[in-house]
């Protein structure tokens, strides 16, 4: 198995303090033959737990497992008396209860493991402070244990090989580890297919590691503005798919209901307007729920206890557009609307899909605002990678491949999660996708702003994009369909969108298990690196004289960022440069190599 990351020697630290702990206690308990998946890799995503304990339950004699959230610490107390976040010694901000951690791995892993689909109750959890005794740790034992989570600290230890005796029979756990591992995830829950009935119960998704902390952290902000008539404001920054927009309607959701005045907004209209249309089915109540950055012009200071800024990278400098009147063109900055308009403004970003030139939605833009107005900020980095696969190791690809990071080009040497293919022509890669189609996969091909882009003909779209003898329309400009084309914000959720390219801004925000990228000449391989060539892109934004090259460069390297990552499963690559294709088929080497001898 690769996870794609290098292990720190803080963790090979706390590998050799806590799982030789855990291991004694194992055989202590005459459990010796149970088995230990360290570092089990929880399905469709980045996230490890610390353990997983795999054996023959004692009572029914089936397959047993116990998720065990080993902590060093051994002092912790409450977090401004929030039962759900935690203070360590050493620290310096909030924590996940690890109990609540445990928990949430025990619903996820019964969740996505199709072994488990018909014994979701064979899943159990402890989390062990094995440091730690009682009185050091008094505050979080508050937090109530249910059927299938327990907290065990040194001072009962005792009582934790008695737990670990009640679960499994002294039996060979090989067999068990072994059908977890080789269990098929079942499809993530992507956001659009349950968005509607997350507005209703919460329960849909599954809040995982610091996705919880996040969202915990934006509850406590809640309850303290409203008890002390405070106002902070929270930022949680994350790749693709690390669960940000998952986050942002669970809050929606939860908040709405408990009589908070909440909205959701966007500088995306293809996400705006997808969210109304799914979330919102059928109630105009929660269609109004979902805002655009540029609503708040005119609102009032605090005019509502919480707005949730998802697609946050998408800030821009200032709300005045070319409809906007002239008495309402103050100049002020966009983040300065947001900031002052809700007691705990939230922002969900990933600072590498700023795309335009006027789009300024950085961590750095946010907390210089919030400083200027004395407002308290949190920042939350989310780890976890849930699009792509859960292939972390793909999303540094693309970045490194771009230069977004540094280090330069590598080759992909492959990774369990997640599959990359580069194919000859874009004929090949329409006809590999809709092989995916009919396989049940959701599919799109994407392609950089390099063609001319008509608008609709006699109630029909133009081919533009043409490589070749191959011709494909853009998606469609407006809101209203096309044919069988779907309307421009709709064209990576519904029926027809295939059968055009889309461009980054109806991508973004998106996820569809198989990605066709086409990379246009705007991108180019020379001499061992990606670079850009301006004059070959046609998106009207570039043409700018105030659009610097360095400016340019970065978005277009952001543009593709966004477009490659946009699958779950596995992503399709053709070049329109032959040297850049070269360049590209040269770095999936080893990996094809590796597919053909299998």
């Amino acid at each position: 198995m690769t996870t794609g990351r290098s292990t720190s020697e803080s963790e090979k630290k706390s590998w050799r303090r806590s799982l030789p702990v855990l291991a004694r206690d194992l055989v202590e308990a005459g459990l010796g033959k149970v088995e230990m998946l360290i570092e089990y890799q929880l399905p469709l995503t980045s996230m490890r737990a610390d353990v997983v304990l795999a054996g023959v339950d004692a009572r029914t004699g089936g397959d047993r497992y116990v998720v065990v959230e080993l902590k060093q610490w051994s002092q912790a107390e409450l977090y401004e008396d929030d039962e759900y976040l935690v203070l360590v010694p050493g620290v310096y901000r909030a924590l996940g209860h690890p109990l609540r951690q445990v928990e949430k791995y025990c619903e996820y892993i019964a969740d996505f493991s199709s072994s488990l689909s018909e014994h979701p109750d064979a899943v159990h959890g402890v989390a062990y402070l094995h440091n730690a005794e009682d009185f050091d740790v008094r505050d979080l034992l508050d937090l109530a244990t249910t059927e299938r989570t327990r907290l065990f600290t040194k001072t009962r230890r005792g009582g934790f090989l008695e737990y670990l005796r009640g679960q499994f029979a002294a039996e060979p756990g090989v067999d068990a580890g072994d059908r977890l591992l080789d269990s098929t995830p079942r499809p993530s829950k992507q956001l659009l297919k349950h968005a509607a009935a997350e507005i209703k119960d919460r329960e849909q998704f599954t809040l995982l590691a610091e996705q919880q902390v996040a969202y915990d952290l934006v509850q406590h902000a809640v309850r303290k503005a409203r008890q002390s008539d405070s106002k902070e404001a929270v930022i949680v920054t994350g790749g693709p798919g690390s669960g940000k927009s998952v986050i942002a309607l669970s809050l929606l959701g939860d908040l709405a209901r408990h009589g908070h005045t909440v909205l959701h907004a966007t500088g995306s209209r293809s996400f705006t307007q997808t969210m109304r249309r799914h979330v919102g089915k059928g109630s105009t109540r929660v269609q109004n729920m979902f805002k655009y950055f540029n609503s708040f012009m005119q609102a009032e200071k605090n005019s509502f206890e919480v707005l949730i800024c998802d697609e946050a990278h998408r800030i821009r400098e200032t709300s005045a557009n070319r409809y906007t009147r002239a008495s309402q063109r103050t100049g002020r900055p966009q983040v300065d609307e947001l900031l002052a308009v809700a007691r705990v403004p939230v922002f969900l970003l990933d600072e590498h899909q700023v795309v335009k030139p006027n789009e300024i939605g950085t961590v750095e833009a946010i907390k210089s605002q919030a400083a200027r107005l004395g407002i308290r900020v949190h920042h939350i980095p989310l780890d976890g990678q849930f699009r792509c696969g859960g292939s972390r190791k793909y999303e540094d690809w693309v970045l490194r491949l771009l230069d977004i990071e540094p280090g330069g080009p590598e080759e992909w040497s492959g990774d369990d999660h997640f599959e990359v293919q580069l194919v000859t022509s874009p004929r090949e890669m329409e006809e590999t996708l809709r092989g995916k189609l009919k396989d049940g996969y959701s599919a799109r091909i994407s392609a950089g702003y390099c063609w001319p882009w008509s608008d609709a003909q006699d109630g029909h779209l133009v081919d533009d994009v043409r490589i070749g003898d191959w011709a494909k329309p853009w998606n469609v400009k407006g809101e209203r369909a096309v044919g069988d084309a779907p309307p421009s914000a709709l064209w990576a959720t519904f029926d027809g969108g295939f059968e055009q390219v889309g461009c980054v801004y109806t991508a973004q925000g998106f996820e569809y298990d198989w990605s066709g990228v086409i990379l246009g000449p705007d991108i180019v391989a020379r001499d061992g690196r990606l670079i850009t060539v301006r004059e070959a892109n046609k998106d009207p934004d570039f043409k700018r004289r105030s659009v610097t090259d360095l400016q340019y460069a970065r978005h277009i390297r952001n543009i593709y960022k966004v477009l490659l990552t946009r699958g779950m499963v596995g992503t399709v690559i053709y070049a329109v440069d032959p040297e850049t294709q070269d360049f590209i088929a040269g770095l999936l080497k080893s990996d094809v190599d590796a597919g053909r001898s299998q």
